[in-house]
């Protein structure tokens, strides 16, 4: 795999699944999920997302950014689950907790082009990802476009951190991989990406 990127399968027992859920369900009651649409083309995203966190990451007509209010709220972020902070503090190898948690859904034909995560001020920051449900097709490439990819099936429970080299490499889900999870009552899967945002 690239430098930098480090895999954790089956890293959440399936109680602690459980327990995470039922968190974010009481989030997302309080910051319900959105479909953001793409800068420019407001072009609808196959996926919704929310946040958790003293700031969230947004995309909408007027570009990439983070903020601290929910866009259709304008309410304050829930705060970060305890247990995401603990896995964050066990397998970042960064001294500084995160500050935003994207939480992104995807539902039946969902997926994620291949995209990097660089609307950040620290780099040195891995991003850390927790799978929940549904398996997912994860593609990875490189740090520009083009180019030779790998994939890596990301099931319930997995934990992935980009970290290193593999920080700033373009990355995605090609699809989701319906029924190969009951965790979540009506299918579907949610990732949990974990950021640091500003240089401490």
């Amino acid at each position: 795999m690239t430098p930098g990127l480090r895999y954790f399968p089956g890293f959440l027992a399936l109680e602690a699944q459980r327990q995470l859920v039922e968190t974010l369900r009481e989030a997302v009651a309080e910051a319900p999920l959105v479909t953001p649409v793409m800068p420019r083309t407001a072009r609808p995203f196959t996926v919704r997302m929310t946040n958790l966190g003293p700031l969230g990451w947004v995309s909408d007509r007027a570009g990439y950014r983070y903020q601290a209010t929910h866009p259709v709220t304008g309410r304050p972020f829930p705060p970060i689950p305890e247990q995401l902070i603990s896995i964050w503090r066990g397998v970042s190898g960064y001294p500084h907790d995160p500050q935003a948690c994207l939480v992104n859904f995807y539902g039946g034909g969902a997926k994620m082009g291949l995209h990097r995560d660089g609307d950040e001020e620290d780099f040195s920051a891995p991003v850390l990802s927790v799978s929940l449900g549904d398996t997912a097709i994860f593609r990875m490439g490189g740090p520009e476009r083009g180019g030779k990819t790998e994939t890596l099936k990301l099931a319930s429970g997995d934990v992935l951190v980009m970290g290193g080299q593999s920080r700033l490499c373009y990355h995605g889900i090609d699809r989701v991989l319906t029924g190969t999870s009951t965790l979540l009552k009506d299918g579907g899967r949610i990732n949990l990406t974990l950021r640091r945002v500003t240089i401490p």
